[in-house]
């Protein structure tokens, strides 16, 4: 039996059509460990599959829908039939372990760089829905680590539509429960969402409805693909990551009139991401985000979607939340990178007493497997 204080975590939750065992999901986590091409590899089994022993709901770490450049190589896509292959060996070992997961949909936008390998690939510049460059950015991979680029605004975003529909269609093939849409931290949905790196003036810019066209469409057609209770999508409304935030009225203005339109669609879950301090950067000396109390603000909108929440959570926190009814899962990230069993670790009172080694979180990008293996699948799981 868990601990009173994090028992009402392994209360089992009903998902749609899906039953998950208990209410300690795991996050979406970028890791670069799919070497040298994209696809998922045997090393990601392992480590998904370490995971899925104790995880109720399992989000992969962002899959890439079109081979166009990355903030990092060697990240996992699912546009090519070799990619589908490496993702169905994943899931064939989560659902061998009794969890349960979902492709988070990614599209990185004006966060991409014109010389990142994919990029070149690809063949097509940096798209975003307006060409105002993000502050920031080092892409250590690239010579001279620059920081972001201008991007070329995109005339027409139904383009980028078909690329999360096809995404879906690989996904569904792969055997995937369910798809989230990344629509939060500075990526392509939420650029969309924000008016300040979307002043289009066209149907797509302007107003609220308008800047929310493009993700509301988004889960249309996931919904298309999964239907309407596997299709899911992650927000962050207090920005900052990624040099995004509003002011506090426009975001909540913006923010309440997405979430209740997308809960209309019937989707499987909101995820909505708290504000947390780390990963708010610094512009002309102040934070760039707009902190404000996301559950209290938008969680009351969501009459169909379950709200699931990430962000800095304790387990005790999380506990109460759930207990509470504010909150029915909480997604836990860093205490998995170096606790492949943190939910058991949970349930049976044990220390998370592994310390993190961060020099490894993103691997090497020329490394062997060897190397590839440090930091990822070799911390150990409790006795």
């Amino acid at each position: 039996m868990a601990p009173v204080a994090v028992a009402p975590l392994f209360e089992p939750l009903k998902l749609g059509p899906l039953t998950i065992r208990n209410r300690i999901f795991m996050s979406a986590l970028t890791r670069n460990r799919s070497v040298p091409t994209n696809v998922p590899n045997a090393l990601n089994v392992e480590y998904y599959q370490q995971r899925a022993k104790s995880a109720g709901l399992i989000i992969t770490e962002g899959v890439l829908i079109t081979p166009q450049g990355t903030e990092w190589p060697h990240a996992p896509g699912i546009w090519s039939q070799e990619q589908v292959t490496g993702w169905t060996k994943i899931i064939d070992a989560v659902h061998k372990e009794g969890s349960v997961i979902f492709a988070q949909l990614w599209h990185l936008g004006r966060v991409s760089h014109p010389d990142a390998p994919e990029q070149k690939v690809a063949g097509v510049p940096v798209y975003a829905p307006s060409a105002i460059s993000a502050r920031g950015g080092k892409f250590r991979f690239i010579a001279g680590e620059p920081g972001y680029v201008t991007p070329t605004a995109i005339d027409d975003p139904t383009v980028l539509l078909s690329f999360f529909e096809n995404a879906a269609v690989n996904a569904k093939e792969a055997g995937f429960d369910g798809v989230e849409l990344h629509g939060a931290n500075g990526y392509l949905v939420h650029q969309f969402l924000d008016s300040t790196s979307n002043t289009r003036t066209d149907s797509w810019g302007g107003s609220v409805a308008n800047r929310s066209k493009f993700g509301l469409l988004a889960l249309q057609r996931l919904i298309k693909v999964f239907g309407k209770d596997r299709v899911a999508i992650k927000l962050n409304p207090s920005g900052g990551y990624n040099d995004m935030g509003m002011p506090l009225e426009d975001t909540i203005e913006t923010f309440s009139y997405f979430i209740s339109e997308a809960d209309k669609l019937g989707i499987a879950y909101i995820d909505l991401v708290r504000y947390v301090d780390m990963l708010d950067p610094i512009f002309d000396g102040k934070k760039r985000g707009t902190k404000h109390d996301i559950i209290a603000t938008y969680a009351h909108l969501m009459k169909h979607a379950k709200v699931f929440s990430n962000g800095g959570w304790t387990s005790e926190e999380a506990a109460a939340v759930v207990k509470e009814g504010k909150v029915e899962g909480v997604f836990f990230g860093m205490g998995w990178i170096n606790h492949p069993d943190l939910a058991a670790r949970l349930e049976h009172g044990k220390p998370l007493d592994n310390p993190i080694d961060y020099t490894t979180l993103y691997g090497k990008y020329f490394a062997s497997e060897e190397e590839q293996r440090k930091g990822y699948v070799d911390y150990p799981a409790a006795q």
